[in-house]
C-alpha cells in the first residue's frame, strides 16, 4: 500500500550513532524527512499523515540480509523441509509424507538435511531407496554444497560407476568404487541441479514472490543475492518491470569453476557488462561471487590441516586458478565476494585480494571496492587481522553458529580448532566491517532468530544445546547494526538504507515488543507487526 505521508510514533532505534534513539519519525514520498521528537516529526509529516503507533514495541531499520539465495529459498519453501530431522528415520518419514502429498510431482525434492542426522555422516542411495524407488529423489544438504540422490536419480542423471568427477566436485564412491548417491560441490551444481531445479519462468516468478513475501513478513527489506545467474536475474527483472518488486536486491554474479581459464574470465566480462547495465533501480548487479571452497560439514572446506577424519580439505578454486579471475574482476571495478569457510580458503582469498590491492596502487586506481569474504567460519587469528587493512568486509551468518547443528562441525574440526569458530568480536577488535546475513535457504530467512544467535550464541530452537564460545556473543544493539547499517554499507547502500535517518529510504520494521529493553531472550516471542519499504506498507500482521 503506497502512503504519501507517514508518522511513526513511539520508541525508535535508528541505527544512527549520532542519535540512536528517537520518539517519532516522519516520512514523505518514501523518504524519511525527520527523526527526533514527536512535535517536530508531526509537523514534518503533516496533518494528513497516516499514523503508525508503535505502542509497547519498537521500530528499527528494515533488515538487510547480507548473504542470501532468493530463488533457491523460494523453491525450498515448496520442498520437504529436512533441517529439523535429527535421524535417518525422520528424514525418510518426511520424504514419504511429501511424496504422498505430491503424487504428480515427477521427482521427490527436499532440502536441509544435516550430516549429523545421517548414520556415520555418510548418505547413500540405499538409505533413500529403502522408502522411495518409483521416483528420483534429490535432497539438497543444509549447506547447499552437496546433493543426496537415490538410485533412480543417479540413473536419471546418467551417473554410473565410471562417470568421471567434474572439476571442483566429487561423485562419492563406496568401498567397491560404486557411486554412493552423494554428490559434492560441482558434482551437485553442474550435474544434479540442472535437472532437479529445472523450472519455467512461471515457476521462477512464483519462487521469487514466495521468497520476498517471506522476507517482508519477517522484517527484511533488502537482500544481497550471492548466487546470481541469468535465470534468477531474469526473474528479478520481470518482477521489477511489472512493478511487483517491493524490495531491493543487490546481486553478485556467480562465476563457475570450469577448469578453462578463458571460460572463467568470460564470466567476469559478462558480470562487468551486467553491472554497467543494471546499476540503478531495485535490481542492481554489484560484482561477482566465487565459491573458493566447500563446507566443514562436508569435509570440502579448504583447510591448512586435515579434518579429524583424515580428509584433507582441498580448495575448489586453488590459488593459480583464483588469482587471474580476481585480478580481472578487480580491474573491471567489480565488487568481489569470495566464499571462504576454512582457514586455507580465507588465507588464499586474502592473498589474492592483497595482490589486487597492490595492482590497483600501481595503476593509481583509488576507487573503493569493498571486497568481501563470505562465511569465515574457521580462520587463523593472523588472518583475522588482515581484513581491515585490505578494506575487506567479513560477511558472516549467525545462523550457521546455531549450536543445535554444530555437533558434526565441532567433531570434524576437533575441540581446539572449534574454539575459534565464528569469532565475531575479533573482527570488530581489528576494525573490520562485519555484515550479517542468513545464507537462506541453508538456514531460515528469519531475521529475529538470527539476531538472537548473534546476541547469545544459543539456539533459538533447542534450548539446552550448549553454545560454542558464549564469550563471542555481541550485544543486541551491535547485532542489529550488523544486520542493518553495516550490511547496507558493505554493499554500497549506505546512502539509501540501513539506518533511520533523514534523507534515506523509509525501510522500517515494527516489532510488537522492545527486546532492547526486555533482553535478547524476548526475541523468541517477538513478532513483526508492520514492515514498510520506501514508505509503502508491504506487510501488516
Amino acid at each position: 500500500m503506497a502512503l504519501t505521508s507517514l508518522l511513526f510514533r513511539g520508541r525508535i532505534f535508528t541505527g544512527d550513532s549520532e542519535a540512536p534513539w528517537a520518539e517519532a519519525m516522519a516520512v514523505r514520498d518514501g523518504v524519511i524527512t525527520h527523526v527526533g521528537d514527536l512535535a517536530a516529526a508531526a509537523d514534518a509529516a503533516g496533518d494528513s499523515a497516516t499514523v503508525i503507533d508503535i505502542g509497547d514495541g519498537v521500530a528499527l531499520p528494515g533488515f538487510v540480509d547480507g548473504h542470501a539465495h532468493l530463488l533457491n529459498n523460494g523453491a525450498a519453501l515448496t520442498r520437504a523441509a529436512l533441517r529439523p530431522c535429527t535421524t535417518l528415520e525422520q528424514i525418510q518419514s518426511e520424504l514419504l509424507a511429501w511424496a504422498a502429498a505430491s503424487p504428480h510431482a515427477p521427482r521427490v525434492l527436499g532440502v536441509g538435511w544435516t550430516f549429523s542426522a545421517v548414520p556415520g555422516g555418510k548418505p547413500t542411495r540405499h538409505m533413500l531407496d529403502a522408502v522411495i524407488t518409483d521416483r528420483p529423489v534429490y535432497l539438497d544438504a543444509s549447506d547447499l554444497h552437496s546433493v543426496w540422490c537415490n538410485t533412480a536419480a543417479l540413473a536419471e542423471l546418467g551417473i554410473d560407476d565410471d562417470t568421471a568427477d567434474p572439476i571442483g566436485g566429487q561423485i562419492v564412491r563406496d568401498a567397491h568404487g560404486a557411486a554412493s548417491g552423494h554428490l559434492l560441490e560441482n558434482a551437485g551444481y553442474h550435474i544434479a541441479w540442472p535437472v532437479m531445479n529445472a523450472t519455467t519462468d512461471a515457476d521462477d516468478d512464483r519462487h521469487l514472490r514466495a521468497a520476498i513475501d517471506a522476507y517482508l513478513s519477517s522484517g527484511t527489506t533488502s537482500a544481497v543475492d550471492m548466487g546470481l545467474n541469468q535465470r534468477s536475474l531474469d526473474a528479478m527483472l520481470r518482477a521489477e518491470a511489472r512493478d511487483e518488486l517491493p524490495f531491493s536486491i543487490i546481486g553478485h554474479w556467480l562465476v563457475d569453476r570450469t577448469g578453462d581459464p578463458a571460460t572463467e574470465l568470460a564470466q567476469v566480462h559478462r558480470a562487468a557488462e551486467l553491472a554497467a547495465k543494471y546499476s540503478t533501480g531495485r535490481v542492481r548487479v554489484a560484482g561477482i561471487k566465487l565459491i573458493t571452497d566447500g563446507t566443514i560439514d562436508g569435509c570440502t572446506a579448504g583447510m591448512c590441516q586435515p579434518f579429524t577424519n583424515g580428509e584433507p580439505g582441498e580448495m575448489v578454486w586453488p590459488r593459480e586458478a583464483l588469482e587471474p579471475v580476481v585480478l580481472a574482476a578487480d580491474e573491471a571495478g567489480l565488487q568481489i565476494a569470495l566464499h571462504a569457510i576454512g582457514d586455507l580458503a580465507v588465507r588464499t582469498a586474502l592473498d589474492v585480494l592483497e595482490v589486487a590491492a597492490h595492482r590497483r596502487a600501481e595503476r593509481g586506481d583509488g576507487r573503493e571496492r569493498r571486497h568481501r569474504i563470505e562465511h569465515l567460519e574457521y580462520v587463523d587469528a593472523v588472518d583475522v587481522a588482515r581484513l581491515a587493512p585490505l578494506g575487506v568486509t567479513a560477511s558472516m551468518q549467525p545462523v550457521h553458529c546455531d549450536p543445535a547443528y554444530l555437533d558434526n562441525w565441532v567433531e570434524l574440526l576437533g575441540h581446539e580448532r572449534a574454539q575459534r569458530g565464528f569469532a565475531w568480536p575479533e573482527y570488530l577488535d581489528h576494525g573490520t566491517t562485519l555484515a550479517f546475513g542468513t545464507d537462506t535457504p541453508t538456514a531460515a530467512h528469519h531475521a529475529l532468530p538470527n539476531m538472537f544467535i548473534a546476541a547469545t550464541r544459543r539456539s533459538p530452537y533447542v534450548a539446552d544445546a550448549p553454545p560454542l564460545r558464549p564469550d563471542f556473543a555481541l550485544s543486541l544493539e551491535q547485532s542489529v547494526l550488523h544486520g542493518t547499517r553495516e550490511s547496507a554499507w558493505a554493499s554500497f547502500e549506505e546512502d539509501r538504507r540501513g539506518m533511520l535517518r533523514a534523507g534515506l529510504a523509509a525501510d522500517v520494521v515494527v516489532l510488537d515488543r522492545n527486546p532492547f529493553e526486555l533482553g535478547p531472550d524476548s526475541l523468541l516471542q517477538t513478532r513483526v507487526v508492520t514492515t514498510v519499504v520506501a514508505g509503502d506498507l508491504v506487510f501488516q500482521a
